[in-house]
């Protein structure tokens, strides 16, 4: 009787795992459903029907690019923007080359990490740490100028605010670079809220950034291994708890920072443990969550794009972020490997579905 038992059970999982096997898609459906997960960035200022984004985006239905001015290894060469006449020429000819909505994203926080500059013809912008010396209104009226440049630019996915915490002076990437509101959660929370509400009121989406905080590092995740084990503060969570029940935050980026007290093996970007149990289960985030560049020596230098891609996803990560600045990966490299690991059931394919219905629901609250 155990014998049969033991072959009914095996007989029963040999079924399930073929009828699990039958629910993945042909390959060229798999392959839409990861490019909705993927942003991408690529060297060009203008875009025709020829452009290799242009057949990437319609051959993978990606969910959208990232733009920069500069080059980043050399500052003198343009990348995508380089005056408004040719950022409308570009985000215009990017939307009706498309096949379907795309995101057109940017980093345009205000003060140094701005992509539309003065030189190039746009408008000043101010710090975090500036406009947190101003009141409310005034803000309010700053960040409404600065979401109707990016809506008649074509922008429809600012990578901001950031709510990091003004809490390590010694921190080049956030503090002295005042991209930061302060130190005080409350006033991070008022700050965020009215740029997010800025960008809300054009169809802008917002993602605020870096989970669970980058404020108290001593290193920058661009060039190497970021551990924040020691400097981390538990306040550092508050400006996220506190958007999150407002309910005005759609996407959240993760930061590649290591802290072995919420993971002792990974980094936030890749760790489940952050990305789920934490930020989803805990904190009850229903949105997306997209990752930080993966292309960032804090996450290349240490993982092969195997490891990168299937930890990420597997986390929790729905949208994975290549801006081919720091280096370059071809898109087809990338799709491929996420099947592959797919297929090879690494990655659930219940995550790829997950991160599509999360990913979907953005394009409802973008304009055109």
């Amino acid at each position: 009787m155990k014998l049969y038992k033991f072959f009914t059970l095996y007989l029963i999982l040999i079924i399930f795992q073929k009828l699990n096997a039958l629910i993945l898609p042909d390959d060229n459906t798999l392959k839409k459903q990861i490019g909705q997960m993927l942003i991408i960035g690529f060297d060009s200022e203008y875009v025709d029907k020829n452009s290799q984004i242009i057949k990437d985006i319609n051959q993978y239905n990606l969910a959208g690019v990232i733009l920069f001015d500069k080059d980043y290894k050399d500052r003198n060469k343009v990348k995508n923007i380089s005056s408004p006449e040719q950022l409308n020429n570009l985000t215009s000819s990017l939307k009706s080359l498309s096949n379907n909505s795309i995101l057109i994203s940017i980093d345009q926080e205000g003060g140094k990490v701005a992509r539309l500059k003065t030189t190039n013809g746009f408008d000043n912008t101010l710090s975090a740490k500036t406009i947190s010396s101003l009141d409310t209104q005034e803000a309010s009226k700053i960040y409404q100028s600065m979401a109707k440049t990016l809506k008649n630019n074509g922008i429809n996915c600012n990578f901001a605010p950031v709510v990091d915490l003004a809490i390590n002076p010694q921190n080049k990437v956030i503090y002295q670079l005042e991209r930061t509101y302060g130190i005080n959660p409350q006033e991070v929370i008022k700050y965020s809220k009215i740029f997010i509400e800025a960008l809300h009121s054009k169809n802008i989406l917002s993602v605020i950034k870096h989970f669970p905080g980058h404020g108290s590092s001593l290193e920058d995740s661009h060039y190497g291994f970021v551990d924040i084990s020691n400097t981390w503060n538990e306040i550092e969570l508050i400006p996220y708890k506190e958007l999150i029940k407002s309910n005005l935050i759609e996407m959240i980026m993760t930061a590649h920072v290591f802290n072995k007290y919420l993971d002792s093996k990974y980094p936030a970007t890749l760790s489940y443990n952050i990305n789920t149990k934490l930020l989803r289960e805990e904190m009850g985030y229903k949105g997306v969550v997209i990752s930080d560049d993966l292309q960032m020596k804090a996450i290349m230098e240490h993982y092969s794009l195997e490891d990168i891609v299937t930890l990420a996803i597997n986390s929790g990560v729905d949208i994975l972020l290549f801006g081919n600045q720091l280096s370059h990966q071809n898109t087809d490299e990338i799709i491929n490997v996420i099947l592959d690991q797919v297929k090879q059931d690494k990655i659930k394919y219940a995550r790829i579905v997950e991160s599509n219905q999360r990913v979907k629901k953005l394009f409802k609250n973008i304009g055109d």
